[in-house]
């Protein structure tokens, strides 16, 4: 019996080590990818207008919302609860109020429950598909219109569901760099340096 090369023993942990590094890097977004094409973990669809289709059917959405620890906003639904028909489209608001002393941008990840609705809710328009920049106390509502797929009453599983909740959370993200410039320009043009 040999004694092992530790050369070799070092490059193979290494090569080991190297893409278990890649796997990991690759799958929140093959996850990511996976979710929007199969409906899977509450990712919802996206359409640019509301249903042709609209069942005597109806369907209750709950609204959810919640922020990152330490994220200097308040956040949450107007409305708690709201029944609609299968393929009618909806509007729901989200009030956002920065409490802080300072521009703070944010964006919002969302979630559908249960898992089964997830490709049958969707989206028309939504804040959370671009980034929020709220000034020092602002406050807003934001809009998310959507409908539920009237498909969801023919799929195997998800014709059972009779409540869908879309669940929000908030996080706070760098503000952009012209946002920074843009800002300085104000300061500069109100004579307030």
């Amino acid at each position: 019996m040999s004694a092992a090369n530790p050369k070799k023993t070092a490059l193979i942990l290494v090569g080991v080590v190297v893409m278990m590094g890649g796997l990991a890097w690759a799958s929140v977004p093959f996850y990511s990818w996976f979710c929007k094409v199969t409906g899977f973990g509450g990712e919802t669809a996206v359409a640019d207008a509301g249903s042709d289709v609209i069942l005597d059917e109806t369907i209750k959405i709950r609204f959810d919302a919640s922020i990152d620890r330490g994220f200097p906003w308040e956040f949450r639904p107007v409305e708690r609860e709201m029944e609609l028909r299968i393929g009618e489209t909806g509007l729901a608001f989200y009030e956002a109020i920065n409490t802080s002393d300072r521009p703070v941008a944010g964006t919002a990840t969302y979630n559908v429950a249960p898992f089964e609705a997830g490709g049958f809710f969707t989206k028309i328009d939504c804040f959370c598909f671009t980034e929020q920049i709220l000034q020092p106390g602002e406050r807003v509502l934001m809009p998310v219109t959507f409908y539920v797929d009237p498909e969801i009453t023919t799929d195997r599983d998800a014709k059972f569901v009779h409540r869908i909740t879309l669940s929000y959370t908030f996080y706070e993200t760098d503000l952009p760099e012209d946002y920074a410039a843009l800002e300085s320009d104000k300061v500069e043009s109100t004579g307030l340096n």
